[in-house]
């Protein structure tokens, strides 16, 4: 029994506690939410606004004035109408501090008049009543069910029981007066309520779509997969198969050839695991997938070796480090390499090639030049005759990290490909330089890779043919253009008639990894 009471009790001082603590909240503790005056609206309709308020208060003021005339002495009169009606001027910007501060008005009033013959009915202006209402309604709008409490409790014992017990207001005003407040708070409480929940029933909703909408990548990337498995894994699998078994089935093969199909075979299986990875990424629904390890630029000597195996002549050259660099700009070089390689195999057979690389602690230079060669090109083509933009994909690459990407034809012959990487570039910049969206959380690598897998279209969609240089929309017979082969040789390809052009672009993969065409006609 002793434990109930007890408990009961602690029950009781917990609940007076915390309504101690709204009081003195709403008395003076709780910081005011300052709010702008119509935001919007036109600086000219604000300050007719705001004019038009101020009359209302002067008006007020003056009427609150005429009827404390003849209850107090005239200074004192117009110091009580001011207290009382002025601060409806914040009633918007601040309504919680104009109501403490009209609050005490009415409170002092009260005082003032004790003693007065006749006893006042009513102790307060009519004006300084109403545009009390007004406050005790915006002070429960702005704040909320637990202020409107407090506020109603401060009001009944600070404002009306004094004029009561004081000045001889009949208690069937005190309880009429009580109900009102009471009744003009509720309204304001139950508005600030419906704002709420209307609040809350947006962001469910918002959160209802960002939820659809990331179903939608997912849906995607989960078909994109599929299609990637379900067919072009295959065929890379069969130009592995038969690059291994073609030595089997032709014994008299010269080595040269062998080598070669040995090249095949090793390249179709890089790709294949290449493969693989994307189409972990895209099955994945978490980031830990989108971060695991990709070739930086300490994989481009494998990538030369393997060139050099093909037959290509690839002089490397590494200078700088052993400076740490960025993960994404260790990859972006390490793609960059391989795409303009992979021009110079498929559009200048038999030329030399040299790759220089070097690092700094501020950036990452990349140049690869060739001589031309001396046998005639070949382009790749798509089955459906669309070409490729690898100097696009090249060029947001460089412009993702902040970076720049030069490429065009040597004046002594052959081809040049040059990008200064930084390796603390803006990425916000970058993206916005590379006709991408910013503002992605997370650090530059998992912003740039989040960016990079978000959506086929989005990720490397060509600019407009009137933003990009002069040397990407018009070339002359005598350049060299580039084709839609990326280093594995997934794409197919022919021969090259000279002088023909086609201006026709397609984006080559999620990993960035395209290689511009601008040739291929039909032939």
């Amino acid at each position: 029994m002793g434990g109930a009471l007890q408990e009961q009790a602690a029950r009781v001082w917990r609940r007076g506690s915390r309504g101690a603590r709204l009081i003195r909240d709403a008395a003076w503790a709780a910081p005011d939410r300052p709010v702008a005056l119509a935001p919007g609206l036109n600086l000219s309709a604000r300050i007719g606004l705001a004019v038009a308020g101020s009359l209302v208060v002067a008006v007020l003021a003056v009427t609150a004035n005429e009827q404390l005339t003849g209850l107090v002495p005239g200074s004192l009169a117009w110091a009580l109408a001011a207290v009382q009606t002025l601060p409806l001027l914040l009633v918007v910007a601040r309504p919680l501090a104009a109501w403490r501060i009209c609050t005490l008005g009415m409170t002092l009033a009260t005082f003032a008049e004790v003693g007065h013959v006749p006893t006042p009915f009513w102790p307060w202006p009519v004006g300084s009543c109403c545009g009390y209402v007004v406050l005790l309604f915006v002070v429960a709008q702005r704040y909320g069910r637990e202020i409107a409490f407090a506020v109603d409790v401060l009001v009944a014992g600070a404002v009306l029981l004094p004029a009561t017990l004081l000045v001889g207001m009949p208690p069937v005003v005190f309880a009429v007066a009580v109900v009102a407040v009471t009744l003009v708070l509720v309204l304001g409480e139950s508005i600030h309520s419906r704002l709420e929940a209307e609040r809350h029933l947006e962001q469910a909703e918002q959160q209802r779509r960002a939820g659809l909408a990331r179903q939608a990548v997912l849906e995607e990337r989960s078909r994109i997969a599929r299609e990637l498995h379900d067919v072009v894994a295959h065929h890379m699998s069969m130009i592995a198969i038969q690059a291994e078994a073609a030595p089997y089935k032709e014994p008299g093969l010269p080595e040269q050839t062998r080598r070669t199909l040995a090249a095949i075979r090793e390249a179709s299986t890089t790709a294949l695991t290449e493969m693989r990875r994307v189409i972990g990424l895209l099955r994945e629904e978490d980031e830990g997938a989108e971060r695991a390890p990709q070739p930086g630029i300490d994989s481009i000597p494998d990538m030369v070796r393997a060139a050099r195996q093909a037959g290509m002549q690839v002089d490397l050259t590494l200078t700088g480090g052993p400076e740490r660099t960025p993960g994404v700009v260790d990859v972006s070089a390490y793609r960059i390499v391989q795409e303009a390689l992979s021009n110079a195999g498929r559009h200048a057979p038999g030329a030399r090639v040299a790759i220089e690389v070097h690092r700094t602690r501020s950036e990452v230079r990349v140049n690869v030049a060739d001589d031309g060669g001396t046998v005639a090109r070949v382009e790749a083509v798509p089955p459906g005759g669309n070409g490729g933009h690898g100097l696009t994909g090249m060029r947001e690459r460089a412009a993702l990290l902040g970076g720049t990407l030069r490429a065009g034809p040597r004046a002594d012959g052959g081809f040049e490909v040059s990008a200064e990487l930084p390796t603390d570039g803006p990425v916000d910049g970058g993206l916005a330089a590379a006709g991408l969206p910013a503002g992605l959380d997370g650090s530059l690598e998992e912003r740039l890779n989040r960016l990079l897998f978000a959506t086929p279209d989005e990720a490397f969609a060509p600019p407009p043919a009137a933003e990009l240089p002069e040397a990407e929309r018009t070339q002359d017979d005598d350049t060299r253009e580039l084709s839609d082969v990326s280093v594995d040789g997934q794409a197919p390809w022919r021969r090259h008639r000279h002088g023909e052009s086609d201006r026709n672009r397609r984006t080559g993969g999620l990993t960035g990894e395209v290689i511009d065409d601008r040739g291929g006609g039909d032939g």
